[in-house]
């Protein structure tokens, strides 16, 4: 049976990584991520778990010392918000190309520039090209959840990348909800554990990890991550299909609200979507057939999926919490227009930008985007390109 409890989404990470007990996890404190890593010493501290904690000096020698641990045969994992993941940049690249199944525990939080310490999707969106496996988190479960499977999916032979589960600064890693726990006994069961094929102190296969590459040899490696993300969808569904056996929860690439028969949708992820949710609530009560798509899934890209699910829809806006200043738009909206593209799908797509910085998104917001997508399949308005939501007059 289940475990009810309340927590916040740092809690709800912390709790999970004590479950999974890994076996390296190096840490430096940022906000608003600082809890998790203060919670798991803790938890070490008090016998509970036999992980071994390294307090660094930066978080660049965060990621070093997790994909040290990794490389040398360990389960390892971090966690960071914000200019952390930003000092980790070029480590993120190498991770990646040395297929190292190491998991990142992110909260997301606006990069400086100017200095911001609230919500937005800026850190994690600037490192969608790095090759690391991204899920986000809606609420306190779902961030629990997602560690949870995270190993699963990072360590299992046909993908072997990293992989960073997300969750919204303060939004849900501050807030405190009631959750459901797994048992201990069906975590540990579920995770198992790492046994890697070859590790750097395996002492029957030397072996080098990071080494020089040049040209005759570069473009493979890229190409073998890629074959390897795309073998990640396949396992992500499986880990989520054997999650929900243990757990009643079911998980896919993204999540479908009221969607089947909407003539419109919005687009998004994290914790927002429960704001979108409340909206779609009050206009379906006056007969607006509005709905949700969800994204879980970030890296790898579900294109096909998602547009399937989309191609029946009037119009939809595609939201981002995070700016590109790419002529397309942010990173969900180029990505997902380049999809209706691809699939000749003509379905009315606008881009809007929400939440940059902690700016609020409300349920009146959300409603108004809907009300855009009624003007603009009627004809009453122009199809805009994109368009920022709540900005100061």
């Amino acid at each position: 049976m289940s475990i009810r409890e309340r927590m916040s989404g740092n809690e709800a990470a912390a709790y999970a990584i004590k479950q999974i007990n890994p076996d390296v996890m190096p840490a430096f404190p940022i906000t608003p991520s600082t809890e998790i890593p203060q919670m798991v010493s803790t938890f070490i501290a008090n016998g509970e778990i036999d992980t071994e904690f390294i307090p660094v000096e930066s978080e660049h020698s965060s990621m070093s010392a997790t994909m040290g641990a990794n490389a040398a045969g360990a389960r390892a994992l971090t966690a960071t918000s914000s200019c952390g993941l930003a000092y980790m940049w070029e480590l993120l690249y190498v991770a990646a190309s040395d297929r190292l199944p190491v998991v990142l525990a992110l909260v997301n939080r606006a990069l400086t520039g100017p200095i911001n310490i609230n919500c937005d999707h800026s850190d994690s969106m600037g490192a969608r090209d790095s090759g690391w496996i991204q899920i986000y988190a809606e609420n306190n479960q779902e961030a629990y959840d997602n560690l949870i499977q995270s190993f699963r999916i990072a360590e299992h032979p046909d993908v072997r990348l990293p992989l960073m589960t997300c969750q919204d600064g303060f939004i849900i890693s501050h807030a405190v909800e009631n959750i459901e726990l797994i048992e201990d006994d069906k975590v540990k069961s579920f995770v198992g554990e790492y046994t890697p094929e070859n590790y750097l102190l395996n002492p029957n296969m030397p072996m080098a990890v990071g080494p020089y590459a040049n040209s005759p040899f570069y473009m493979e490696t890229k190409m073998n991550q890629r074959l390897a993300m795309e073998n990640a969808k396949k396992v992500i569904l499986e880990v989520a299909e054997e999650f929900e056996q243990i757990s009643g929860r079911k998980y896919s690439f993204f999540e479908e609200y009221k969607l089947e028969d909407a003539d419109y949708a919005i687009v998004i992820i994290g914790s927002a979507a429960g704001t979108t949710k409340e909206a779609i609530d009050e206009l379906r009560e006056q007969g607006i057939k509005a709905g949700l798509l969800k994204i879980r899934v970030f890296r790898p890209f579900p294109d096909e999926a998602i547009v399937n699910a989309l191609k029946h829809v009037k119009a939809m806006a595609i939201m981002d919490r995070a700016e590109s200043f790419s002529a397309c738009g942010g990173p969900i909206g180029s990505e997902l227009k380049a999809a209706l593209f691809d699939f000749n799908v003509k379905t009315i797509a606008v881009n809007y930008f929400y939440g940059i910085g902690g700016r609020d998104y409300t349920v009146n917001d959300a409603k108004a985007i809907y009300q855009d997508l009624i003007n603009y399949v009627s004809g009453t308005a122009d199809i805009e390109n994109f368009k920022y939501i709540g900005l100061r007059k």
